[in-house]
């Protein structure tokens, strides 16, 4: 929900293939393929591998073909959303805020890329922990690092079944499909905390 990919040159790559488009996504991403690297077992490259084998049945055995649109998609440009950083940085100056995220042992230096190091008090990375959302374990791990028991957490996430394993463990959830979404779930935490008086 924070970090966005333009896969619009995956997509005429796709096109100029004759693949539907989205293919090397549903290949890329299926739990057998993905899963490995969001939990540090294998590296961007090796994941790439792996998309190649499997794309490349889908393209007569055009294993270049394959491997540039597997490369394609892993070297995807990305974005930060601008505001629904603004309201996390806003929320942040109220309560401890920490980012649990099913990413790769390059989510560091994507963070740096993003200018967002700074973005959380704590970082909870499905590569490090080798544990993924839905996982109950990285929900755990997240309510420890954000110094509070789970019922005392909101965990928003764009996937319904990671919010339904967060609020087993008494989280309250929210569904994130735009910024407003989360502005309500956050509500007064969504803006500045004020100033003191020296």
């Amino acid at each position: 929900m924070i970090r966005f990919y333009d896969t619009a040159p995956l997509a005429a790559l796709e096109r100029a293939a004759g693949l539907p488009v989205g293919t090397t996504m549903d290949i890329a991403y299926a739990p057998e393929i993905d899963l490995p690297l969001l939990l540090g077992r294998i590296t961007p490259d090796a994941w790439v591998d792996a998309i190649t084998d499997q794309l490349a049945g889908r393209l007569g055995g055009d294993t270049d073909l394959a491997r540039t649109l597997g490369r394609a998609l892993a070297s995807a440009p990305f974005h930060a959303d601008a505001e629904v950083v603004a309201l996390l940085r806003r929320a942040r100056t109220h309560v401890p805020l920490v980012l649990v995220t099913n990413a790769t042992l390059q989510l560091e230096d994507d963070l740096a890329l993003l200018g967002l190091t700074d973005l959380a008090d704590a970082v909870v990375s499905s590569a490090v922990e080798r544990v993924a959302k839905p996982d109950p374990a990285i929900y755990r791990i997240a309510a420890e690092r954000a110094g509070v028991p789970a019922e005392r957490c909101l965990f928003v996430d764009d996937r319904q079944e990671n919010i339904d394993a967060a609020v087993a463990l008494g989280m309250t959830g929210a569904l994130y499909r735009e910024p407003a979404d989360l502005r309500r779930a956050l509500g007064p935490y969504a803006y500045e905390a004020a100033a003191t008086a020296p």
